[in-house]
């Protein structure tokens, strides 16, 4: 019984130690995962920087000096944006994008509420139909599209980029299913029991509960549009209709393309996309997180 203390502060020196063992092989773990994902990231990064530092180098520098400019050339951006009709080709896109965003969202959403919270003969089949055409790539529906909008009249207008998007996008239709699957029946069957419809349902209870699903739509469908570039080529045909992309390509295909206020429409073109994800990482990360937790 007198060791007894003795064996108490032993025991406690041993488990004290195991403690601190545990810590720092946790830290050499992060500090590892940290190492290996900035090597990763280097890869994503060094060309984003090539293209920043390329934007504001001279013609001549650019093919000789691969690392940072000697003098920075700010004005390349300013002659982009005058001799370049970049906020005309800016509109264009952003127009073209903001209805595909609102279109993908509204349909979307609808789509993936009756596949997901109510009960019809067929669904599970129908859901199965529009799953297989994610098998079909653009170039295949491409001819049949334009054949079907050259009767309609529409080529030559942003009808066929803008009309589209309000009949879905089975990617975003799966995604957002998955997600409404997750949400608690119980809370469609309580605003049943209080009177509440279907839309009403749909409106007031699993829409506002699907924040980071639909950012996740969002945030896809900003990146398909703005970065299209076969949609525009096929269907429009007028220069004052072109988006960022379709121009920037027009450009590329003169004899001496000037590249360094080509590389500052890109690195103009870029930045919105890294600002949208960086301020909206945080939904897209739940989105695709919870889109499959249940079945």
């Amino acid at each position: 019984m007198e060791n007894s203390p003795a064996l108490e502060k032993t025991s406690i020196n041993v488990v004290q130690r195991k403690l601190g063992s545990t810590k720092k092989t946790r830290r050499y773990q992060t500090a590892v995962v940290y190492v290996i994902l900035i090597l990763f990231s280097l890869a994503f990064i060094i060309p984003f920087l090539w293209l920043v530092s390329g934007s504001l180098k001279s013609s001549s520098e650019l093919f000789t000096n691969p690392g940072i400019p000697k003098v920075f050339h700010w004005q390349n951006y300013t002659q982009a944006f005058s001799e370049f009709p970049f906020f005309l080709y800016l509109k264009n896109t952003l127009f073209i994008t903001s209805m595909n965003i609102i279109g993908s969202v509204i349909s979307c959403t609808l789509i993936a509420y009756g596949f997901s919270r109510i009960e019809w003969k067929g669904r599970d089949a129908v859901f199965v139909l529009v799953l297989v055409t994610m098998l079909l790539p653009f170039q295949v529906t491409m001819i049949p599209l334009f054949m079907l909008f050259q009767k309609l009249g529409w080529i030559g207008t942003f009808l066929p980029l803008t009309v589209t998007p309000f009949f879905g996008n089975p990617f975003f239709i799966f995604l957002l299913r998955q997600f409404f699957i997750s949400i608690p029946k119980e809370l469609s069957e309580a605003a049943k029991l209080d009177g509440a419809s279907e839309f009403r349902i749909y409106w007031n209870v699993i829409l506002p509960l699907s924040k980071p699903v639909i950012m996740t739509v969002i945030i896809f469908a900003f990146l398909a549009s703005w970065g299209d570039f076969i949609g525009p080529l096929v269907f429009l045909n007028d220069n004052s209709l072109y988006t960022l992309s379709l121009g920037i390509q027009q450009i590329m295909s003169v004899n001496d393309p000037r590249w360094p206020l080509l590389l500052a429409v890109g690195v103009s073109m870029t930045l919105p996309v890294l600002i949208i994800f960086f301020v909206l990482q945080k939904y897209f990360i739940q989105g695709i997180a919870l889109s499959g937790i249940k079945e």
